[in-house]
């Protein structure tokens, strides 16, 4: 998100006819590159012609209001805040409002550069969390390993702030890299993301001790990155997993658990049908051959591949091992 002219501007103009439905329109302009923060012509733009009037109206409207308290944004990011308020300006403004306070707060603008997560090597062998290629939507896919989780052992190398600061570090990772190389290689503008969360191995306790953590992680994703879930997929659920879902919902808007899908250990189907068999990893059911060192080491996808990174460049990691 920016400070600079936004992907899509809006231009008021006069009309000499009685019948006009909107003294304003919508002007379409190259997409800003969310990592450079200026117009980027390699990258799609967004498609103005599927909002409705009232929508494009709101749109409007938010972003003048934003723009008198110094703020201009991106169009996209514009109705990412609207779609996650049911286009409400007032409850999309006060959203917005919230996240730049706590984006200054927690200094996101150069998180990328500032915070180093020199644990993160151990941590993954016990939290394994890693990008691997596209589903067949051109979204970046993530998975978490959350039935592996010891927090006891986790809390022992390092803290939750911490790991919440690396939960940002990836979110904007996503947001600055992966999402603009994955739209380039789709030929239209990916927002969103498909994660997979493997809860093998997990016990009603571990849940209970994860919760916290959950709580945090759920309220950063839902209140200052909105609309980045494309798909999430919760699988080898146990039986009774459904009880201890229950712990985790009241963190959750209804837009995101509509989202959600419990799958059991019989899910390989289910995750064919939105990740190619190729592009999904041989311990989930596809036939990417790879290893678990290697899921975490190599973070394979269209933001490693020269033909579609941009002038933000290649997308950091993290750490190596």
């Amino acid at each position: 998100m920016s400070s600079t002219p936004a992907s899509a501007s809006i231009r008021s103009q006069t009309t000499q006819t009685t019948q006009s439905t909107s003294p304003y329109v919508l002007e379409q302009t190259p997409t800003l590159n969310p990592a450079t923060n200026q117009p980027d012509p390699s990258l799609p733009v967004v498609d103005i012609s599927k909002l409705t009037p009232e929508q494009q109206k709101a749109a409007i409207e938010l972003k003048r209001q934003l723009e008198e308290l110094g703020f201009v944004e991106d169009l996209s990011a514009i109705l990412r805040f609207l779609r996650a308020r049911k286009y409400d300006v007032a409850k999309s403004r006060e959203m917005y409002m919230n996240y730049a306070k706590w984006k200054s707060e927690f200094g996101v603008d150069t998180i990328l550069e500032d915070f180093h997560y020199t644990e993160k090597p151990l941590v993954a062998k016990l939290y394994p969390c890693y990008y691997h290629k596209t589903d067949k939507d051109g979204r970046p896919v993530y998975f978490e390993e959350l039935g592996k989780v010891d927090l006891n052992k986790m809390l022992k190398i390092t803290t939750q702030d911490r790991m919440l600061h690396n939960l940002v570090w990836e979110y904007e990772a996503m947001v600055k890299y992966r999402l603009p190389a994955c739209s380039r290689r789709a030929g239209y503008l990916v927002e969103t993301s498909c994660t997979v969360l493997d809860l093998s191995g997990i016990s009603i306790t571990s849940a209970y001790n994860v919760i916290g953590y959950v709580k945090e992680a759920s309220k950063i994703g839902q209140d200052y990155y909105p609309e980045r879930m494309g798909k999430f997929y919760l699988i080898n659920a146990p039986f009774g997993f459904s009880t201890a879902f229950k712990l985790f919902k009241p963190f959750l808007d209804p837009v995101t658990v509509s989202k959600i899908h419990i799958l059991g250990y019989s899910y390989a189907k289910e995750l064919l049908k939105q990740i190619p068999i190729e592009n999904l990893p041989t311990k989930y059911g596809g036939k990417s051959d790879v290893t678990d060192d290697e899921l975490l080491l190599k973070d394979v996808g269209p933001w490693r591949e020269a033909e579609f990174i941009g002038p933000e460049g290649e997308c950091p990691k993290v750490f190596d091992i």
